[in-house]
């Protein structure tokens, strides 16, 4: 109970002094970034995100899977009813990062890690979940795989070393799909 009423606090401490009004629904900085649920790896600590510049989508990992992929097309929807839209010129960054506790999960509950990422058990060995900086550029490339993103995102991944605060650029931003507009 005592954090809750610290959270309180902080909410009216951000209220009084934090809160920008006015902000727009679509984010100001044209990007969506996907990581990791790790409280260690909060990509508004670590870019220094202002309010509504950045989508952040958390999931365990930061990995690819059905749920990300519809929050990114509800999103889509939601844009396109303001008469916006996502993808052209947007940036879409993959953020995975050092010292990740998705290999505790793939070490000791394969299955259930396998039915979070949509996959079998199998397949798992083939993602590189012991591996950040391969596993970045794994992500990369099924996000291009998948057609019904829209090709001109500006894609990119990063990953986040938690001993240094320091993040390595694995996959240079770039078209999401060669033949994008």
């Amino acid at each position: 109970m005592e954090f809750f009423h610290t959270l309180l606090e902080r909410n009216a401490d951000f209220a009084e002094q934090g809160f920008v009004d006015g902000l727009r629904m679509l984010p100001s900085r044209q990007t969506v970034i996907i990581g990791c649920v790790d409280p260690r790896v909060d990509p508004a600590d670590i870019f220094d995100l202002q309010p509504g510049e950045a989508v952040v989508i958390r999931n365990v990992g930061g990995r690819i899977n059905a749920p990300l992929l519809e929050t990114m097309a509800i999103l889509r929807t939601v844009a396109q009813s303001k008469g916006k839209d996502i993808g052209d010129g947007w940036n879409l960054v993959v953020l995975h990062h050092t010292d990740c506790g998705i290999i505790g999960c793939y070490e000791h509950a394969p299955a259930l890690l396998a039915k979070h990422l949509g996959k079998t058990v199998d397949d798992l060995a083939d993602m590189s979940i012991d591996d950040p900086f391969a596993a970045v550029k794994k992500d990369v490339a099924e996000l291009q795989s998948i057609a019904a993103l829209p090709g001109g995102f500006l894609v990119s991944g990063l990953v986040y070393d938690v001993g240094t605060g320091k993040v390595d650029t694995i996959v240079e931003p770039r078209a999401l799909r060669v033949n994008a507009a």
